[in-house]
């Protein structure tokens, strides 16, 4: 079982940043896939980012939208999960969930085992 709780969401101007936390209990992350996404309203839930341990250290994968200026990393000590967001837009505005798979690297929501309540990020213009 993984309890995921994030948090660092809240209201910013277009061009700002925020960093996002989601930190985890249970299991430790080391082991699994984790991912952010996000989902707006009346829209799909989408995937930002994920990272997981290949090899000898961590690879990252991010959706087209968010590429070069989302950055996800890992604490291990901390078992949390970072989203740094920066150069925010009006259309990053949704509610932002930490998700992790228990094996395997995945960008699809329905693959993932446990998610967390979600905080919410909203981008003013």
């Amino acid at each position: 079982q993984v309890q995921l709780v994030e948090s660092g969401g809240g209201l910013v101007q277009a061009g700002a940043s925020l960093r996002l936390s989601c930190a985890a209990s249970g299991r430790t992350l080391s082991n699994l896939n984790t991912g952010w996404f996000r989902q707006a309203p009346g829209q799909e839930r989408e995937f930002v980012a994920a990272i997981v341990w290949i090899g000898s250290g961590s690879t990252t994968y991010y959706a087209d939208s968010v590429k070069g200026r989302f950055t996800i990393s890992r604490d291990n000590a901390k078992n949390t999960v970072y989203l740094q967001m920066n150069s925010l837009k009006p259309e990053d505005t949704a509610v932002y969930y930490c998700a992790v798979r228990i094996r395997g690297l995945t960008t699809k929501p329905g693959e993932y085992d446990y998610w967390g309540q979600g905080t919410q990020v909203t981008v003013s213009s």
